[in-house]
């Protein structure tokens, strides 16, 4: 978090801005006035904004902010005691755990939660849970529905697998991978439930630089490629102010700041909050 924000970076890989932009779309999802409390402690405090389809919509602020914790509202994780939820037109107040996936939103976590005993391919595989049709019978026995879908999902989750260049380790128990690549394979999960909204908690966490470029490309080539809504965490600012439409700024739960990454780098407030400032 000691970026200069008003340094200006070009450490991720480069995009046509000009017909990214000409594709994003209205509204897809709106939340008004969230305040979550945990206790007497407000972790978010009224705050609201929207994400518009097609955008790449990052969330930042130092750490303690509430960033993670409004994404867990999103998702239905979380409920919030006040405000509303708007996804695709239609309001959630609360939004649920199960209405978030039947939806199209999918998210990865800050923490790696993956299963560390199954390999890349059915860790990515049950990214295909809520697509399943099939009977538990006709899955059991392999019959049915449950032959044809079984062949249906695994050509989807190889086609995920290429796109990732992790053909290598698609039978390798994702707990012997290195930590770059466990994140792809969250990544790749996430993407095999075919997400109208995807939320990334700091995807590029505990990366080296090798690994961030790697996977910023992967974050451009879902969002124009798929036209995947993308709302993302991260702490890495140059990461941020390549990859980013919009950005969102969270201090103490409240809404600091809310604008493009050069109307973000150049205010002040968000500044002093990055850097400590103090004020008399």
């Amino acid at each position: 978090m000691s970026d200069s924000l008003a340094q200006e970076t070009n450490s991720g890989p480069s995009r046509s801005v000009l017909a990214h932009q000409s594709r994003i779309g209205d509204v897809l999802l709106k939340v008004e006035n969230i305040t979550l409390r945990f206790g007497g402690v407000k972790a978010i405090n009224g705050v609201s904004f929207d994400i518009r389809k097609g955008e790449v919509r990052s969330i930042i602020g130092p750490n303690g902010a509430g960033k993670s914790s409004m994404l867990n509202c999103i998702n239905g994780f979380y409920q919030p005691q006040e405000g509303s939820i708007w996804y695709q037109g239609k309001t959630y107040s609360p939004m649920r755990p199960y209405d978030a996936a039947s939806n199209g939103i999918a998210r990865t976590f800050q923490n790696i939660a993956l299963f560390k005993g199954m390999t890349t391919l059915d860790n990515i595989m049950t990214g295909r849970i809520l697509k399943q049709k099939a009977s538990l019978l006709e899955q059991a026995f392999y019959i049915g529905r449950g032959r044809s879908e079984e062949i249906e999902h695994r050509e989807f989750v190889e086609d995920i697998i290429d796109f990732l260049e992790i053909q290598s380790i698609r039978k390798t128990p994702v707990g012997r991978l290195p930590y770059g690549l466990q994140k792809r394979v969250e990544l790749g999960r996430a993407l095999a439930a075919e997400p109208t909204l995807l939320l990334l908690d700091e995807p590029m966490a505990g990366m080296n630089v090798e690994e961030k470029e790697d996977m910023s490309r992967f974050i451009i080539d879902v969002n124009d490629h798929f036209g995947t809504t993308i709302a993302l965490i991260e702490h890495d600012m140059g990461v941020v102010m390549d990859l980013s439409d919009r950005v969102v700024v969270l201090d103490y739960g409240s809404l600091l700041a809310d604008g493009t990454p050069d109307e973000v780098r150049g205010n002040q407030a968000v500044i002093d909050a990055y850097l400590g400032v103090a004020h008399d």
